[in-house]
Protein backbone atom coordinates (compact mmCIF):
# COMPACT_ATOMS: atom_id res chain seq x y z
CA UNK A 1 0.00 0.00 0.00
CA UNK A 2 1.35 3.41 -1.00
CA UNK A 3 1.97 6.04 1.66
CA UNK A 4 0.93 8.71 -0.85
CA UNK A 5 -2.74 9.55 -0.84
CA UNK A 6 -4.62 10.64 -3.91
CA UNK A 7 -5.63 14.29 -3.79
CA UNK A 8 -9.42 14.30 -3.55
CA UNK A 9 -11.21 17.39 -4.86
CA UNK A 10 -14.83 18.27 -5.67
CA UNK A 11 -16.14 17.10 -9.04
CA UNK A 12 -17.74 20.47 -9.79
CA UNK A 13 -19.21 23.54 -8.10
CA UNK A 14 -22.88 22.75 -7.49
CA UNK A 15 -24.67 25.88 -6.28
CA UNK A 16 -24.66 29.03 -4.19
CA UNK A 17 -27.28 30.23 -1.72
CA UNK A 18 -28.11 33.88 -1.06
CA UNK A 19 -30.16 34.97 1.94
CA UNK A 20 -32.23 38.12 1.69
CA UNK A 21 -34.99 40.25 3.19
CA UNK A 22 -35.92 41.30 -0.38
CA UNK A 23 -37.07 37.87 -1.51
CA UNK A 24 -39.29 38.68 -4.51
CA UNK A 25 -36.97 41.43 -5.75
CA UNK A 26 -33.93 39.15 -5.50
CA UNK A 27 -35.68 36.22 -7.19
CA UNK A 28 -36.69 38.47 -10.09
CA UNK A 29 -33.19 39.99 -10.35
CA UNK A 30 -31.23 36.72 -10.37
CA UNK A 31 -33.75 34.94 -12.60
CA UNK A 32 -33.35 37.79 -15.10
CA UNK A 33 -29.56 38.06 -14.70
CA UNK A 34 -28.93 34.37 -15.31
CA UNK A 35 -31.87 33.83 -17.68
CA UNK A 36 -32.69 31.01 -15.26
CA UNK A 37 -35.64 28.72 -14.80
CA UNK A 38 -37.33 28.29 -11.44
CA UNK A 39 -37.04 24.66 -10.28
CA UNK A 40 -38.99 25.31 -7.06
CA UNK A 41 -40.36 28.36 -5.29
CA UNK A 42 -42.43 28.83 -2.17
CA UNK A 43 -42.73 31.66 0.37
CA UNK A 44 -39.27 30.98 1.80
CA UNK A 45 -37.12 29.34 -0.89
CA UNK A 46 -36.45 29.72 -4.58
CA UNK A 47 -34.26 27.22 -6.41
CA UNK A 48 -33.22 28.17 -9.94
CA UNK A 49 -31.07 26.69 -12.66
CA UNK A 50 -29.74 27.59 -16.09
CA UNK A 51 -28.51 24.14 -17.12
CA UNK A 52 -29.17 20.46 -16.35
CA UNK A 53 -28.29 20.75 -12.64
CA UNK A 54 -31.38 20.68 -10.40
CA UNK A 55 -30.39 24.09 -9.00
CA UNK A 56 -27.43 26.42 -9.36
CA UNK A 57 -28.65 29.24 -7.16
CA UNK A 58 -31.02 29.36 -4.23
CA UNK A 59 -32.56 32.46 -2.70
CA UNK A 60 -33.73 32.16 0.90
CA UNK A 61 -36.10 34.64 2.53
CA UNK A 62 -34.87 35.74 5.94
CA UNK A 63 -36.88 38.75 7.15
CA UNK A 64 -35.05 41.47 9.08
CA UNK A 65 -31.53 41.02 7.73
CA UNK A 66 -29.27 44.08 7.81
CA UNK A 67 -28.21 45.53 4.45
CA UNK A 68 -24.71 44.81 3.15
CA UNK A 69 -22.64 47.91 3.76
CA UNK A 70 -19.98 46.90 1.24
CA UNK A 71 -17.15 46.98 3.76
CA UNK A 72 -17.67 43.59 5.37
CA UNK A 73 -15.66 40.41 5.06
CA UNK A 74 -17.08 37.60 2.98
CA UNK A 75 -17.79 36.59 -0.58
CA UNK A 76 -17.12 39.34 -3.13
CA UNK A 77 -18.90 37.90 -6.17
CA UNK A 78 -20.08 34.86 -8.07
CA UNK A 79 -18.64 34.44 -11.59
CA UNK A 80 -20.35 32.91 -14.62
CA UNK A 81 -18.55 32.15 -17.89
CA UNK A 82 -20.27 32.45 -21.27
CA UNK A 83 -19.28 30.42 -24.33
CA UNK A 84 -18.57 33.35 -26.66
CA UNK A 85 -18.37 37.10 -27.10
CA UNK A 86 -21.66 36.96 -28.98
CA UNK A 87 -23.30 35.30 -25.96
CA UNK A 88 -21.85 37.92 -23.60
CA UNK A 89 -23.04 40.77 -25.83
CA UNK A 90 -26.49 39.21 -26.17
CA UNK A 91 -26.71 38.89 -22.39
CA UNK A 92 -25.52 42.47 -21.88
CA UNK A 93 -28.17 43.73 -24.33
CA UNK A 94 -30.95 41.60 -22.80
CA UNK A 95 -30.10 42.84 -19.31
CA UNK A 96 -29.86 46.46 -20.44
CA UNK A 97 -33.41 46.25 -21.85
CA UNK A 98 -34.50 44.88 -18.45
CA UNK A 99 -32.88 47.88 -16.71
CA UNK A 100 -29.90 45.93 -15.36
CA UNK A 101 -26.54 47.46 -16.24
CA UNK A 102 -23.00 46.55 -15.18
CA UNK A 103 -21.28 48.75 -12.64
CA UNK A 104 -17.77 47.70 -13.63
CA UNK A 105 -16.43 46.38 -16.94
CA UNK A 106 -12.85 45.17 -17.05
CA UNK A 107 -10.45 43.26 -19.22
CA UNK A 108 -8.68 41.18 -16.57
CA UNK A 109 -6.41 39.56 -19.17
CA UNK A 110 -7.62 35.98 -18.80
CA UNK A 111 -11.25 37.17 -18.96
CA UNK A 112 -13.37 40.02 -20.26
CA UNK A 113 -15.80 40.71 -17.43
CA UNK A 114 -18.98 42.62 -16.64
CA UNK A 115 -19.85 43.05 -12.94
CA UNK A 116 -23.46 43.45 -11.84
CA UNK A 117 -24.74 44.29 -8.35
CA UNK A 118 -27.98 42.80 -7.03
CA UNK A 119 -30.52 44.64 -4.81
CA UNK A 120 -28.73 43.38 -1.66
CA UNK A 121 -25.28 44.52 -2.83
CA UNK A 122 -23.95 41.10 -3.87
CA UNK A 123 -22.12 41.00 -7.17
CA UNK A 124 -22.06 38.69 -10.17
CA UNK A 125 -19.30 38.61 -12.77
CA UNK A 126 -20.43 37.65 -16.27
CA UNK A 127 -17.36 36.84 -18.34
CA UNK A 128 -15.79 35.17 -21.32
CA UNK A 129 -12.40 33.47 -21.36
CA UNK A 130 -9.86 35.25 -23.55
CA UNK A 131 -7.42 32.35 -23.85
CA UNK A 132 -8.22 29.19 -25.75
CA UNK A 133 -7.00 26.92 -22.94
CA UNK A 134 -6.09 26.94 -19.27
CA UNK A 135 -2.35 26.57 -19.95
CA UNK A 136 -2.33 29.92 -21.77
CA UNK A 137 -4.34 31.58 -18.98
CA UNK A 138 -2.02 30.15 -16.32
CA UNK A 139 1.01 31.36 -18.29
CA UNK A 140 -0.46 34.87 -18.37
CA UNK A 141 -1.18 34.82 -14.62
CA UNK A 142 2.47 33.84 -14.01
CA UNK A 143 3.75 36.67 -16.27
CA UNK A 144 5.30 40.03 -15.41
CA UNK A 145 2.31 41.75 -17.09
CA UNK A 146 -0.01 40.19 -14.51
CA UNK A 147 2.32 41.03 -11.61
CA UNK A 148 2.39 44.66 -12.80
CA UNK A 149 -1.40 44.78 -13.11
CA UNK A 150 -3.37 41.95 -11.45
CA UNK A 151 -6.68 43.82 -11.86
CA UNK A 152 -6.88 44.71 -15.54
CA UNK A 153 -8.03 47.62 -17.67
CA UNK A 154 -11.54 49.11 -17.58
CA UNK A 155 -13.52 49.29 -20.80
CA UNK A 156 -16.78 50.82 -22.03
CA UNK A 157 -19.04 47.96 -23.17
CA UNK A 158 -20.95 49.99 -25.77
CA UNK A 159 -17.68 50.99 -27.45
CA UNK A 160 -15.95 47.60 -27.28
CA UNK A 161 -19.05 45.61 -28.24
CA UNK A 162 -19.83 48.02 -31.08
CA UNK A 163 -16.34 47.63 -32.51
CA UNK A 164 -16.66 43.84 -32.27
CA UNK A 165 -20.03 43.89 -34.02
CA UNK A 166 -18.49 46.11 -36.74
CA UNK A 167 -16.00 43.37 -37.57
CA UNK A 168 -12.94 43.91 -35.38
CA UNK A 169 -11.59 40.65 -34.04
CA UNK A 170 -11.96 39.63 -30.43
CA UNK A 171 -8.20 39.06 -30.25
CA UNK A 172 -7.42 42.59 -31.45
CA UNK A 173 -9.99 44.19 -29.14
CA UNK A 174 -8.93 42.36 -26.00
CA UNK A 175 -5.14 42.62 -26.05
CA UNK A 176 -4.61 44.03 -22.58
CA UNK A 177 -2.48 47.12 -22.85
CA UNK A 178 0.28 47.79 -20.32
CA UNK A 179 -0.26 50.47 -17.71
CA UNK A 180 0.61 53.94 -18.93
CA UNK A 181 3.30 56.12 -17.33
CA UNK A 182 1.99 57.23 -13.92
CA UNK A 183 -1.04 54.90 -14.11
CA UNK A 184 -1.68 52.34 -11.40
CA UNK A 185 -3.87 49.25 -11.42
CA UNK A 186 -5.67 50.95 -8.52
CA UNK A 187 -7.01 53.37 -11.15
CA UNK A 188 -9.00 50.43 -12.58
CA UNK A 189 -10.43 49.09 -9.32
CA UNK A 190 -14.17 49.17 -8.86
CA UNK A 191 -15.00 52.09 -6.59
Amino acid sequence: MSSQKKKVTPSFFAHAVLKTSRFEEMVKYWKTLLNADIAHQDAMFCFMTYDDEHHRLAIVSVPGLKDNQGQTAGLDHLAYTYASMDDLISTYERLKVAGIEPGWCINHGPTLSLYYTDPDGSRAELQIDLFSNSDQANEFIASDAFVENPIGIKFEPEVLFGRYQSGETLEALTVRRPLRQGESFFDHLNS
